[in-house]
């Protein structure tokens, strides 16, 4: 029996060139997990008709659902219409439904129809004609018989316009595809933490992540953050969303306070959160400041990418000489000397200079080598020290210091990206009365 799943079919130069993000075929995805259907690819291919062909004959046999996005145009560069006809072996025919269509559109807006408009109404014999509601490419659906399928693959073939796909498959295609037998309704969950590797997060998470487990857990790595991605295939979406909250508790449960966030949460979003709920926050307002060198101001950006910033971020220094260190923030000549700019008795003067000046509860300092120069076998490149200034519990008049050296690896945007986002880690668990577990 045919396997339950769609195979995404994205056609365009400028795709393959990476000129243009394919956010098509996220789109398409999205909508078919919403009514049950997995998609077992997503396939670019450039404006060729013998690659689109061959992209087709590929993956037809492989789905039960073939979206193809993308090639209806009129211009000699939209192979689309024409691979589906080899691939059928049928020949290409005008359809007048949609040709009259085509006349009433570019009356409307007082012009007559170019010539080259004409293609946009041919459609492979045999096959069906899906009704373009915002643009003059009809859509296409055909069925392709497969060998080694019980039943014919449904091939739809959709504008690359997103405004035209979107409303083509709300209107047409996925009540086809539901209507056709679905598999119930896929909904997902992300969870993500910062400053463990991927290998340790799935060390902890263990039969967790087991294939087959329903629901998934699988992880991806972008920027230092490790996501997890969960995936509930269940008849309805009541029972799928109780099930993502069961596993998101185990989920919890093993990885604890690494995790910051669900879905499109961000880790400058939960230091945000913290603060503002903070049982002191309006005594401390605004609470934070910055003190960076290597990140040149880049704690501060994330700190304040988040709206409403104003309420907990109170100011910060960029000093990235050793001068504007000891002028700006009071860094003891001696301390740079003695222990070097990359030290975390540097970036502890840093985080007191900063909280002193500022008269700000929390200061964050960051000083370190971000490459590609500057490295040595003592501290080489990725060496990055960061401090936190914090209200002592003892008495809150006093400040205390943590300060902690790390080792980034990378090129120097990702060092410096790994270390702001350490510094708002180190934050983050210490508004959380936690120890750092890194």
């Amino acid at each position: 029996m045919n396997p339950p799943s769609a195979i995404v079919i994205s056609i365009g130069d400028e795709l393959v060139l990476g000129q243009t993000v394919d956010t098509n075929s996220a789109w398409i995805s999205q909508q078919l997990a919403a009514i049950g259907v997995p998609v077992a690819a997503h396939i670019t291919v450039a404006d060729d008709q013998a690659a689109i062909e061959q992209a087709i004959r590929d993956a037809a046999p492989r789905c039960r659902w073939l979206i193809v996005s993308g090639g209806l145009g009129p211009t000699e560069d939209d192979l689309t219409r024409q691979a589906l006809a080899a691939v059928m072996g049928a020949p290409l025919e005008l359809n007048q439904q949609w040709m009259e269509a085509l006349h009433e559109f570019f009356a409307k807006r007082g012009r007559p129809m170019p010539d080259r408009n004409r293609i946009q109404a041919m459609i492979p014999r045999g096959a069906d004609m899906i009704h373009n509601h915002n643009g003059t490419a009809a859509g296409i659906h055909a069925q392709l018989a497969t060998s080694n399928l019980q039943l014919a693959t449904d091939v739809f073939v959709v504008p690359g316009v997103p405004k035209e796909m979107k409303l083509m498959l709300q209107r047409d295609v996925l009540p086809h595809i539901a209507a056709a037998g679905g598999g119930g309704v896929i909904l997902s969950r992300t969870l993500h933490t910062f400053g463990l590797g991927e290998s340790w997060v799935a060390e902890k998470l263990g039969d967790l992540m087991a294939r087959g487990r329903n629901p998934s857990v699988g992880t991806t790595v972008s920027g230092g953050i490790v996501s997890l991605r969960l995936n509930a295939r269940y008849p309805s979406a009541d029972e799928a969303r109780r099930q993502l909250d069961a596993t998101e508790a185990l989920c919890r449960q093993a990885l604890g306070d690494l995790i910051f966030g669900v879905d499109d949460d961000t880790l400058p979003a939960a230091v945000a959160r913290l603060l503002k709920d903070h049982p002191d926050a309006q005594r401390w307002a605004p609470a934070v400041c910055t003190a960076e060198s290597c990140t040149g101001g880049l704690v501060a950006k994330y700190l304040t990418d988040v709206p409403g910033s104003s309420a907990y971020f109170r100011q910060g220094w960029i000093t990235y000489d050793n001068k504007a260190k000891v002028n700006e923030l009071g860094v003891s000549q001696a301390t740079l000397t003695q222990h070097g700019a990359v030290s975390r008795q540097t970036v502890t003067e840093m985080a007191r200079g900063a909280a002193t000046r500022s008269g700000a509860p929390y200061a964050l300092a960051i000083s370190g080598i971000a490459g590609p120069d500057g490295g040595t076998p003592h501290k080489p490149v990725g060496t990055v020290c960061i401090a936190l200034s914090y209200p002592s519990p003892a008495d809150p008049a006093e400040m205390g210091v943590l300060a902690r050296t790390f080792n980034f690896p990378g090129d120097r945007e990702m060092i410096r990206d790994r270390a702001a986002k350490m510094a708002l880690a180190m934050l983050r668990f210490h508004l959380l009365g936690k120890p750092l577990p890194f």
